[in-house]
């Protein structure tokens, strides 16, 4: 230090030197500072827009509803066992946005194919094709959710993300869900889901 300032004394050098470390230390904190101002700008935008859906959205009423095991994925001593009419209902907010396009929030409670409660909750965008000269239209999108089932992490929700079609009109919809094969073994998923939405 005493090379590069010879003419400082020796407390000016300290000076000197702690003014560095500590510009430094901000300059190095600025990427992090920023950091974390993008990560709250990025979860504020979210509730904002959550808050959006709720205020501006319709009232939704969800029936269930049917859950088809594929015939070729199941035994057929499975099929004997599992449940298939996924009776259940849903409350939710569904709001059209400046698109066109359907987002929602959702709560849902059917009967699994075990017979045990299954609760779902989430967020679902669906890109909305109307049937020209008719009040129908067909939506095609997916939900991203926090499900609870009592044969997986013992009833510990856990987030899963689905495909999500529909068909019907805009207060009045049929509305399928798919659950993939989980792998080539017999009796893991493969389910469709059936159930309706009906705006208020």
């Amino acid at each position: 230090m005493s090379q590069l300032f010879p003419s400082l004394s020796r407390h000016s050098r300290h000076a000197v030197l702690a003014g560095i470390v500590a510009a430094s230390c901000a300059g190095a904190s600025l990427p992090a500072m920023a950091q974390q101002s993008d990560e709250f700008s990025w979860w504020q935008s979210i509730k904002d827009h959550a808050a959006d859906i709720a205020d501006k959205g319709d009232d939704a009423l969800y029936v269930s509803g049917w859950a088809h095991h594929g015939r070729s994925t199941y035994t057929k001593e499975k099929l004997d066992q599992l449940n298939e009419h996924a009776w259940g209902l849903g409350y939710g907010k569904t709001m059209r946005n400046e698109r066109g396009d359907d987002e929602s929030l959702y709560g849902f409670v059917i009967k699994d194919s075990h017979r045990h409660p299954q609760i779902m909750a989430g967020y679902a965008y669906e890109w909305v094709f109307p049937i020209s000269h008719t009040p129908l239209e067909i939506g095609l999108g997916g939900t991203a959710m926090l499900m609870s089932r009592q044969d997986y992490f013992g009833g510990v929700p856990f987030p899963v993300p689905l495909p999500l079609a529909s068909i019907g009109t805009k207060k009045a919809k049929i509305m399928f869900s798919y659950v993939p094969r989980f792998s080539s073994n017999k009796n893991s998923g493969d389910v469709l889901l059936v159930f309706g939405r009906i705006e208020m």
